[in-house]
């Protein structure tokens, strides 16, 4: 049976970076992902309004996913100002409704961004809404598996339960596909995001005993396993 997985990002960019990698990977496996973006992310640049960023960040998130190999959406949100309510609770519900994943894949519930633990909360909320019986044109689904990615913003409390192994084909299509996103590159504020991730990638893989890999938290953590394979 082909693995379904649903990444959720507060912003374009934050599933690509932290779970990318994982994404490629199992990609490459022969599962089916979808990468879900609550905002476009369009206050994040120093000079492009956000008008003209939004822009940008969803013409880089469709050729990130299209590199990967992965379908793609961004909800019509604001950056910023993401609300931890049911109404966006209930339109993630029906996607994972429409996809039926296996495995959801969002952010750490502790961060210093109020979009990314709200992202956390709406992700989960909707796991729950989708698994309830509503009157509802779509079947409801339960996902088995809720992971949790490292992100440097989101390290509060984060202890991984879960190392994925990143081969080199699966890092090099992720190397190659983000590395056309602008704030990835530095280009914005100047983090080196792509220097950053690349280097975890290796630390997590000295402590799990693989070249690289990438970390994470399983809630709750039964069935985590799968997800890395042999």
């Amino acid at each position: 049976m082909t693995r379904t997985v649903l990444a959720v990002g507060a912003h374009i960019g934050d599933m690509d970076l932290t779970a990318g990698p994982t994404l490629a990977k199992l990609v490459l496996e022969g599962a089916s992902v979808t990468i879900v973006a609550l905002t476009p992310g369009e206050r994040g640049h120093p000079r492009l309004t956000p008008a003209e960023y939004k822009k940008q960040k969803i013409a880089e998130g469709e050729a990130f996913a299209t590199a990967i190999g992965a379908d793609f959406m961004v909800f019509d949100q604001s950056d910023g100002f993401l609300a931890d309510t049911d109404e966006v609770a209930l339109e993630l519900a029906t996607v994972i409704r429409e996809k039926q994943p296996d495995t959801l894949i969002t952010h750490w519930k502790h961060s210093i961004h109020s979009d990314h633990e709200n992202a956390a909360r709406l992700t989960e909320r909707a796991r729950f809404l989708a698994g309830l019986p509503m009157d509802h044109e779509l079947p409801r689904h339960g996902v088995r598996t809720f992971l949790h990615a490292e992100n440097w913003e989101d390290m509060e409390g984060f202890q991984p339960t879960q190392y994925v192994p990143i081969p080199d084909e699966a890092f090099y299509r992720w190397i190659s596909a983000i590395r056309h996103q602008a704030f990835a590159r530095g280009e914005t504020y100047g983090f080196r995001y792509i220097d950053y991730y690349t280097a975890l990638m290796t630390t997590r893989g000295c402590l799990a005993g693989y070249p690289r890999a990438c970390a994470f938290h399983a809630n709750p953590t039964p069935e985590v396993t799968k997800l890395a394979g042999p």
